[in-house]
């Protein structure tokens, strides 16, 4: 089974930058097979990470739900939709990508979801290492058969509004049918003193910060030049931050 590492957070505060650094360190790092995982519907991991998504698994569920008599003779719904997800799938030396795409529509949805959610999970066995770019409802890891997170980080930036966003997934990380191993928080766009009022929020909450990832003008710089995040240097503020994070804080990294 592959280890999961997992980021969920409100809008705006830099959850998907930091999965994408995270998948920039693996690949450095030499870890892999990894299946990067967009489970965000605003889809922007391939973006950040220089590559074009031709389909999603939203995609597919809704040309099936549009025609499900569309599967060719000989072939049954589940091995159809298996392969559509094996031909969803980006392959890349170090890493694959899949990307969820946009929720469903009208109707019902149960068979075509568990078919895809099953074989997704199978699919992520083949994997050293799954990272989960994930929606602040967390929808994509609650529906996995396995319900298994090896290391969730709720991703704040420095702001008691988005602190109090993690408050709330924190909570509702009850209600959820979830096994996670390990919990944290990391701090983007964060100066390297956290204020008083900050860190007693932090208290309240009762979570460690694995990691502060400083202001990186090169972030801004590759955003507006439509690069991709996995180009930049070594030395960049965020890739060192990143890779202390990783090394020193994340348990699930052999």
């Amino acid at each position: 089974m592959s280890k999961v590492i997992a980021f969920a957070g409100k809008g705006g505060v830099g959850k998907t930058t930091v999965a994408s650094l995270v998948i920039r360190y693996m690949s450095e790092a030499g870890l892999s097979p990894v299946l990067a995982v967009d489970a965000d519907p605003n889809s922007n991991l391939g973006e950040t990470i220089g590559l074009d998504v031709p389909s999603t698994i939203g995609d597919i569920r809704e040309t099936y739900m549009k025609d499900p008599q569309s599967i060719p003779s000989g072939m049954d719904k589940v091995n159809y939709l298996e392969l559509l997800v094996e031909q969803a799938l980006i392959e890349n030396p170090t890493f694959d990508l899949l990307v969820m795409g946009r929720q469903e529509g009208q109707g019902c949805y149960c068979m075509v979801n568990n078919i895809l959610n099953n074989f997704t999970d199978k699919l992520s066995a083949h994997y050293k290492y799954m990272i989960v770019d994930n929606e602040a409802g967390m929808e994509h890891l609650s529906r996995r058969t396995s319900g298994h997170v090896d290391m969730l980080y709720l991703v704040t930036d420095y702001s008691l509004r988005g602190l109090r966003a993690v408050r709330r997934i924190n909570t509702m990380l009850q209600s959820l049918k979830l096994d996670v191993k390990n919990l944290a928080i990391i701090v983007t766009r964060g100066p390297e003193e956290l204020s008083d009022a900050f860190l007693s929020e932090v208290e309240e909450i009762g979570l460690p910060i694995a990691g502060i990832i400083p202001n990186d003008p090169a972030l801004l710089e590759f955003d507006m030049e439509r690069r991709s995040l996995l180009e930049l240097p070594d030395d960049s503020l965020s890739v060192v931050a990143i890779e202390k994070l990783m090394e020193e804080q994340c348990p699930v990294i052999a």
